[in-house]
This record gives C-alpha cells, structure tokens and sequence, in this order.
C-alpha cells in the first residue's frame, strides 16, 4: 500500500511537471513512451577525469564495470558520459530546449520527458570513447561501438534507441540499458 500511495504521488507529480512544460499527456500516449520511476538505490558506477561521479543501480554499476574491463583486454576504451538522471534534471534538459524555442516535438525526437526517461532506472548509460564527440551519432563508427554491438548482450546491455525505433527518438548509438534478464552467460 505504502509503495501504492508513493507511486500515485510520483506519477501525480510527472503529470504536473509536464503541464508546466507544455507537454500534452495525449502527445507521450501517442508516441507510446514507457513511464519509469526513478531508482531508490544507487551506486558510484564510474568516476570520469574530472572527479564526475555516475550514478547507477548497484547491478547496472557491477555489470558496467565487468563489460568495461572486458572491453579494455580487446584494447577498447569505453567511458560513462551520462548514467542516472533525477526527474528535476529531466526538466532542466527539457525546459534548456524550451527556452532556445525548440519545438516540444522536436524536443521530444531528441529527449524523453520527464518521468519518461530511461535514465531515470538508474539503468541507463550513455558511452563514449576516446576521441569521439560524445552522444552523436559518428560513435557508431568507432570500435567502441562495433565492440558493444557484438558483446554487450553477454553482459546485460541492450541498445535502446536504434535506427526508426518505435518511440520516435533519434539514433542514438551511445545510450545502452541494463536489462539483466537480457544477460548471456560469458561460458554459454
């Protein structure tokens, strides 16, 4: 009951951030958006050079630094660029894109509306490599991303935006999901 009553207040509360954006609940129904809560445990998933703590799940963090280090003995650099995302910084995405006139259409080819973002889970990363401009789209060029296309199953990780997904998001070869039930055993 007690999880009942703060999942009501959560969803009460995405649906009042998104009337103050402008975002029409008939628009994310139509686009089919999953709702996602945010996570309630986190963990440090990576620490980038310039003492950036990532946060993920405790699972999502243990699964992401055991396909790092894989990827690093076949001489590949993997590097978190965005993991756990708080609904307040949802709407601050959101609400930079508003405020430089983008259309909410537009906004919502490019970024999931608050409540609606995997990032939220806690589950979610977004991966670069050196030498790449981080979250576009020449990341599909790289080794990085031909390494994570032929292992990251074997880890838990899926691509979650690919080329004409369903949810209407742009290509994003960068953001991968941990879905443990997804996990290939390294011996099978």
């Amino acid at each position: 009951m007690k999880n009942e009553i703060r999942n009501h207040e959560y969803e009460n509360r995405i649906n009042r951030e998104l009337a103050k954006l402008g975002i029409a609940l008939e628009l994310i129904a139509h686009k089919k958006l999953p709702f996602y809560l945010e996570a309630q445990e986190l963990a440090i998933g990576e620490i980038d050079a310039d003492g950036r703590e990532y946060m993920m799940t405790p699972a999502t963090a243990a699964a992401w630094a055991r396909m790092k280090a894989a990827a690093l003995e076949d001489d590949v650099i993997l590097e978190v660029v965005s993991a756990f995302r708080s609904i307040d910084r949802q709407i601050e995405i959101i609400q930079n894109k508003l405020d430089r006139n983008m259309p909410i259409e537009k906004i919502l080819t490019l970024s999931a509306p608050p409540g609606y973002s995997e990032h939220h889970t806690g589950c979610a990363i977004d991966i670069n490599t050196p030498g790449c401009v981080a979250t576009e789209e020449e990341f599909e060029s790289t080794a990085a991303y031909h390494w994570l296309q032929e292992h990251a199953g074997r880890f838990g990780f899926t691509l979650s935006y690919p080329r004409d997904n369903t949810l209407g998001f742009i290509y994003e070869p960068w953001h991968w999901c941990f879905q443990p039930s997804t996990s290939i055993k390294e011996n099978e």
